[in-house]
């Protein structure tokens, strides 16, 4: 049996070390594939990252290394005369090391591609998953990530509304990504992450492809319990018949906050900031009687030349919505929830004020800030309410821990995210919302007024203390009445302007 060989030029260091690169690569693909589809290690991020990202740039560039030394080795030999000096190598299967080298580079290349099919597809899926998305940028997704987990779309993969589906908005989304990996590599990122993200693809091309909004007609009740910042923790609860709708789903999109969107109406604005809190100037078509009005916000007017140069952007879903995934929840909001739940014992005297007072600080780290609120927390009661403390160690510990897990899923100091990082323009009690438009200030030449009615959007059915609780129906709403306000002097502001202070 003749001795197996490859041509010359194909022993020399150069190609040597690129076929051991590539199948020591080739090697570890194959055995991380086994490890994950037996052993079930496959949901690992850092796995997918390494095994359909980083192994196969290594079994390229190591198969690239392979022709690259043959070429060299055989414009030396040229050089020194080793071989006949010919334009194009010969090719003769007669030859044991033309004929193996022929059968390698045949039965390779089919492997190669084979190979490469299937990696390509796994790579492909691997960076839309939401591991990918999530997990490998740690500490720069980290705040996004853990919002998405514990809000109302945990099971819809990032993609479907950063990407959507088609080959075009596919390519655009990898080709911005490019700076955002030098942007983490070179550690030159922002933060907090700025939004609104610039290029995301129309909500009626994403979020329709669930959700039906000319369909949305049913009103919803909506019951919140809160607390006052008081010793007892005075529970204060309130109902609201939100006006998603009309009174009656005949009437489609006629009534409602999901007037919005009615396929017969078109509602455009200019935003004169970055982050579309500013809104002077909205525009209202009715597409089916052509009447149009231009609503202006005298107090902060446009000229002509700035209304020419500016972007008018048609309102859609992302436009109230704006916070859909990644909502990160105001200290009041969380921790009435947390007493809500029992998480927090309504039984610790100021637990609700002495929550509040240290959620409002600033923390370097989540480390530090943990280690603040377990001292403080308990240092307080031990100081103030020494007997409640002895007593109730484990009602201590318990709301310890509880307002620990909220921080760490709502707080980021190490990103500089939390609830007023990011605009929420759902509602208009931490952020202006609802009334960056819904404030009585624009109006038109003929007199029309964007009104900042509240009964536009909500009706109050019942609200007050459990005990004294005041009543109403869906047909009678009830006046709000603010607690520990007798004067009602909520009247004469926004929410946002003492409500933002407070949280």
């Amino acid at each position: 049996m003749k001795k197996f060989r490859l041509p010359q030029s194909y022993y020399n260091w150069t190609s040597l070390i690129g076929t051991t690169i590539a199948v020591i690569s080739l090697f570890m693909i194959v055995f991380l594939f086994v490890i994950s589809v037996f052993f079930g290690e496959g949901e690992s991020s850092y796995m997918g990252l390494v095994m359909w990202i980083v192994l196969p740039v290594f079994l390229v560039l190591g198969l690239v290394f392979i022709p690259i030394g043959m070429v060299i080795r055989s414009r030396k030999n040229k050089r020194r005369q080793i071989k006949d000096d010919k334009l194009w190598p010969k090719i003769d299967l007669n030859d044991l090391s033309t004929r193996n080298a022929t059968m390698i580079f045949g039965i390779g290349t089919i492997f190669f591609l084979l190979l490469s099919a299937v990696g390509s597809y796994e790579a492909f899926h691997y960076t839309e998953s939401v591991e990918f998305c999530g997990t490998v940028c740690h500490t720069v997704m980290k705040p996004e990530y853990m919002a998405y987990q514990n809000s109302s779309h945990a099971r819809v993969s990032c993609v479907e509304c950063h990407v959507g589906s088609g080959a075009d908005w596919y390519v655009r989304s990898k080709l911005s990504g490019l700076y955002q990996v030098y942007a983490v590599l070179a550690d030159v990122y922002p933060k907090p992450i700025p939004t609104p993200v610039r290029n995301l693809r129309p909500a009626r091309e994403t979020c329709e492809e669930c959700h039906w909004p000319e369909k949305f007609y049913a009103r919803q009740l909506v019951v919140e319990k809160h607390y006052l910042a008081d010793e007892a923790n005075t529970e204060w609860d309130i109902s609201l018949q939100m006006k998603t709708g009309p009174t009656y789903s005949a009437l489609g999109l006629q009534e409602g906050i999901h007037w919005h969107i009615n396929p017969n109406v078109k509602v455009e604005y200019i935003a004169t900031d970055s982050v579309r809190q500013n809104l002077p100037w909205v525009r209202y078509t009715n597409l089916k009687t052509g009447e149009v009005q231009v609503f202006i916000d005298e107090e902060n007017s446009l000229t002509d030349d700035e209304i020419a140069a500016a972007e008018i952007r048609e309102m859609d879903c992302m436009d109230c919505h704006n916070r859909p995934s990644h909502d990160y929840r105001p200290p009041f909001r969380f921790i009435n929830d947390a007493i809500t739940a029992g998480d927090i014992s309504k039984d610790i005297p100021e637990i609700k004020w002495k929550a509040m007072d240290i959620l409002g600080m600033d923390f370097p780290t989540t480390d530090s800030a943990l280690q603040y609120i377990d001292n403080e927390i308990n240092g307080y009661y031990s100081d103030y309410y020494e007997d409640f403390y002895n007593e109730n160690k484990d009602l201590i510990a318990q709301a310890v821990k509880a307002i620990q897990d909220e921080f760490q899923v709502n707080i980021f100091p190490e990103m500089k995210v939390k609830w007023n990082a990011y605009h929420n323009n759902i509602g208009h009690m931490e952020f202006n919302g609802c009334f960056r438009c819904h404030n009585d200030k624009h109006t038109t030449d003929r007199g029309n007024v964007i009104s900042r009615d509240c009964n536009l959007c909500h009706g109050i059915v019942a609200q007050g203390v459990p005990d004294t609780l005041q009543v109403g129906s869906i047909y009678e709403e009830l006046e709000f009445v603010h607690p520990n306000d007798p004067y009602q002097d909520w009247k004469e502001y926004l929410c946002v302007e003492c409500h933002a202070d407070l949280y």
